[in-house]
């Protein structure tokens, strides 16, 4: 991992050539933005903080729970979804640097259902797993998880597969394949995955209502409920809560309010070095492989604002708007819920929001923020201003 940490030292060396410091957001044009946004047909409930300066400075909820329901405040709590991937990569940095394992150990060192074309397993090391490139197709089997199948019996069947590439060549996201990261921290540490990171991460970090799990959902005082947007009714439909993606909980467990959500990323720009030092810092956001796909998507329809979209570890990262600053963040969605994190760690500054509905528009919500910070021209990214089909 030598060659990694060196890189990252060269990353942050590029890109220390600009002035490391943030403008202030201004809070009342966005209250105004996200009361405006709440308002919206497609739109039930959201939750977005902003961290300045290392401050959690804004943290405010908007619409409701569900129709009639309470409503969302700054403790509401929201399904993660794929911000999960970043919480399990920092558990298993953690473990990295107490030297319980390593990032270039091997798959099949550890007791996991995991089995890859061609024996992949035994090559493939948790570096290839925590950046996805461990040779096989996209979402491999996300399908059978949704139909109720035992993950770790799909991490067995997923060794049938034709490989796509060689593993460590090439980045083909995944879900299932992933979360034989919980296995592996559980063999490891002879307690559950959920329970190693609620003692390492939520406890240390403050994050009061962080969880895994469908019964800690709806346990919780205050949550949000899911809703999804039919395509011949812009108004969403209040859903069921789907266990399945519960079932594989490094890749999509996690439950939290947007303050916990803001305390993650404040440990992520190394605001809690006595949680999480500088070097297991720089080896999670350190880039692995550029994502191709990402960087199609971000362009299409984001015009180019997030660009050089690579994979790290459990995090995305980019470099955002012209000048190029490096920001480092991913996006969640799982039914019926989204989210997102993006934040500058020279900058000590970030965004992340929650909203129980499949409505792409809060999305926009990272750039208005992000732009605030960097001092650029206005722009509505949130589509208030907009004629839209949504």
């Amino acid at each position: 991992m030598f060659a990694v940490r060196l890189f990252g030292l060269f990353l942050t060396t590029l890109f220390l050539t600009f002035p490391a410091v943030a403008a202030p957001v201004d809070h009342d044009r966005l209250d105004e933005r996200l009361t405006r946004l709440a308002a919206e047909t497609e739109i039930v409930g959201l939750a977005v903080a902003v961290i300045e300066d290392g401050e959690i400075t804004f943290a405010e909820g908007y619409g409701v729970t569900k129709a009639g329901g309470q409503a969302v405040t700054d403790q509401t709590v929201f399904r993660w979804a794929s911000l999960s991937k970043g919480v399990a990569s920092t558990a298993v940095g953690q473990m990295v640097a107490d030297g319980q394992l390593a990032l270039s150990d091997t798959i099949a060192k550890f007791k996991t259902s995991l089995q890859l074309p061609l024996g992949g397993e035994k090559v493939g090391t948790l570096d290839d797993l925590l950046s996805h490139q461990i040779g096989i197709v996209p979402n491999a089997y996300d399908t059978r998880l949704e139909d109720g199948g035992d993950p770790a019996q799909i991490r067995r069947a997923l060794g049938k597969l034709k490989r796509t590439c060689v593993v460590g060549e090439c980045h083909t996201y995944q879900n299932v394949a992933f979360d034989a990261i919980a296995e592996i921290v559980a063999s490891v540490r002879g307690i559950d995955f959920e329970e190693v990171v609620r003692l390492e991460l939520f406890q240390p970090l403050g994050m009061q209502d962080a969880s895994y799990g469908l019964e800690a959902l709806i346990g919780s005082y205050s949550w949000a409920e899911p809703h999804r947007k039919r395509r011949v009714d812009p108004k969403p439909v209040r859903r069921t809560v789907n266990r399945n993606y519960y079932r594989v909980p490094a890749a999509g467990g996690v439950n939290g309010s947007i303050v916990d959500l803001a305390r993650f990323a404040r440990a992520q720009m190394g605001l809690e070095p006595e949680v999480l030092s500088e070097e297991t810092l720089t080896e999670l956001h350190t880039p692995r492989v550029y994502t191709r796909r990402e960087q199609s998507s971000m362009s299409r329809r984001y015009g180019g604002h997030l660009r050089d979209a690579r994979y790290a570890l459990g995090w995305r990262v980019y470099k955002y708007g012209k000048p190029g600053y490096r920001v480092v963040g991913h996006r969640g969605a799982v039914d019926g819920y989204r989210s997102l994190i993006l934040f500058d760690p020279e900058r000590n500054s970030g965004v992340v929001a929650l909203w129980n509905s499949n409505s792409r528009k809060p999305v926009g919500v990272q750039f208005e923020v992000m732009d605030m910070i960097y001092g650029l021209d206005a722009k509505d990214w949130l589509q208030l201003d907009t004629a839209t089909s949504g």
